[in-house]
């Protein structure tokens, strides 16, 4: 019999991947041993997570160090080479981040710069393409294929780091919502160039080049929405019969809108993100739950990502792209990215201290390295010196820009009063009774806060019947005064379900004269 292999990686995938195809199957043996790599590389990933939160540097990098410490040049010894496998295992990792992103973005903080954050994702990726290409190419001497390659590659903001260091930050709605968008929507064209620069021979057509980017996006985005939209009309008319059933199914329509989006030749990226952000604020029932499910669903994918990452580079091999990714580096986030807010935010008469902070914000991780792996699988000439380039670039410009983002941010005297914390409402229907139980956690910022049972005045057909304070439960009277942390059951008719919510979150938004005072609670929705 063969002797037992030596468990070669973090994952299955790079476990089959070392694997010959025929006579070394994957054992249980093997299993055992997969498994508790894997659960011990998890715990340290998980662990890290309050270094990263107390320093101020994204996790990423955190799990990009663990990766290389596994590596061939670490102490794990752990040879892995294989840059198609790390692309497909990406995307579809990427995927899953941008469907927890898309399922925490808010619309009512999208909505108003929706138009801002399109065009910094199409006109400003433009932009940047441009000047960091010209970079690259004047300044370190790189041919004008790898050096468009390189500009279409870091041009792209990372949703995984965006999502993770903003969402800590107390910035402005305008400010958070324009970033977190433009980290959604610019991975799609982005996407389309790398692709079209690694195939073989050149773009000889600039104007088809852009039809075609135009036209995935639109049937991206057409079947996104569709998706989304049917989807949450699915799931808030079919009561299933246990709640965690529901977070699975939310995740399943996300995934349905990339595959779906990809298959029909458009943008599968697009398609996700938007059909998640439908179904986020399409108020769907036990909404915590499904949130904490991508939540942890969008960590396994992140660390999953960047320890594949950190083990397909070879730190040996970057001693000599260092200065040239430092160059161009520079160029990016001191020319390219803010010349392209301006361009793309000037219009919309963004002031110029939101621009600032903007520029400095936009943030790559996982994704410029992800893409960095296309024209490898392509077989582009020099593409492993353009990987090395786009590793170093992306570890060290997120080292400067992520940690000083909260100074910059009160340098410029941007997130200043932070507005009330939104209510936690879950919500279960009861299908056979023709009603909903709304769960209400009240924040301790909240203006529910000292608020009678009877002033918040809820709409006939619903009623507080429960509430939970300091571990005990007890049924409210009328003049039970509400407090922080306080915990209410709610029943409520369907007729008058959305309205009863609406008016729960105006209450905690506004106060117990909440609507004589304006706030009737369209605002505090998701």
């Amino acid at each position: 019999m063969a002797p037992q292999p030596r468990v070669p990686c973090t994952c299955a995938a790079a476990l089959y991947a070392r694997q010959p195809r025929k006579g070394r199957p994957l054992t249980v043996h093997h299993l055992d041993q997969l498994l508790l790599v894997c659960s011990l590389v998890l715990l340290v990933a998980v662990a890290a997570v309050r270094i990263s939160s107390r320093s101020g540097l994204p996790s990423l990098l955190v799990y990009l160090g663990i990766g290389v410490a596994m590596g061939q040049d670490g102490v794990g010894d752990i040879h892995f080479d294989n840059a198609e496998l790390t692309q497909v295992i990406g995307y579809a990792a990427l995927v899953v981040i941008l469907a927890e992103g898309g399922l925490g973005t808010k619309w009512k903080e999208v909505r108003p710069v929706l138009s801002s954050a399109a065009t910094l994702a199409l006109a400003g990726v433009a932009v940047s393409v441009g000047v960091t290409a010209a970079g690259a190419h004047y300044l370190v001497g790189l041919e004008w294929r790898q050096a468009l390659i390189i500009g279409a590659v870091v041009s792209s903001t990372d949703a995984a780091a965006v999502f993770s260091v903003l969402r800590r930050i107390p910035l402005p709605a305008r400010v958070t919502g324009t970033l977190e968008a433009e980290s959604g929507f610019n991975d799609a064209p982005v996407v389309i160039l790398v692709v079209a620069f690694s195939t073989a021979g050149p773009v000889e057509h600039w104007y088809m080049l852009v039809a075609e980017i135009a036209l995935e996006l639109a049937i991206g985005a057409a079947i996104g929405l569709a998706v989304g939209w049917l989807g949450s009309w699915g799931m808030r008319h079919v009561a299933l019969p246990a709640s965690g059933l529901y977070p699975i199914a939310v995740m399943a329509i996300a995934l349905t809108a990339y595959a779906t989006g990809a298959l029909a030749h458009g943008s599968g990226f697009l398609a996700v993100y938007l059909a998640s952000m439908v179904l986020g604020n399409a108020k769907l029932p036990h909404w915590p739950a499904t949130r904490g499910f991508a939540d942890g669903l969008g960590w396994i994918a992140q660390i999953g990502m960047f320890v594949l990452l950190g083990l397909l580079v070879t730190p040996h091999e970057l001693g000599d792209d260092v200065w040239p990714a430092l160059l161009i580096g520079l160029v990016l986030t001191m020319v390219a990215r803010p010349l392209s807010v301006v361009v793309s935010l000037t219009p919309f008469r963004v002031p110029w201290q939101e621009q600032t902070l903007m520029s400095w914000a936009g943030l790559r991780g996982a994704v410029p390295i992800i893409l960095a792996t296309i024209p490898m699988v392509n077989g582009v000439e020099g593409s492993r010196r353009i990987f090395n380039i786009v590793f170093v670039l992306v570890v060290v410009y997120t080292l400067v820009q992520g940690p000083t983002l909260p100074w910059l941010a009160r340098k410029l005297k941007l997130g200043e009063g932070a507005e009330a914390a939104d209510l936690g409402i879950e919500s279960a229907p009861l299908e056979r009774l023709r009603g909903h139980l709304l769960s209400v956690a009240i924040p301790g910022e909240s203006k529910m806060h000292g608020v009678e049972v009877n002033e918040l005045r809820l709409p006939a057909g619903a009623a507080v019947t429960l509430v939970v304070r300091d571990g005990k439960s007890f049924v409210p009277l009328p003049s039970t005064v509400l407090r922080r942390s306080d915990e209410l059951l709610v029943v409520a008719t369907d007729p008058v379900r959305d309205a009863a919510e609406q008016r729960l979150r105006a209450v905690g938004h506004g106060g117990k004269l909440a609507g004589w005072l304006g706030t009737d609670g369209a605002s505090a929705s998701r």
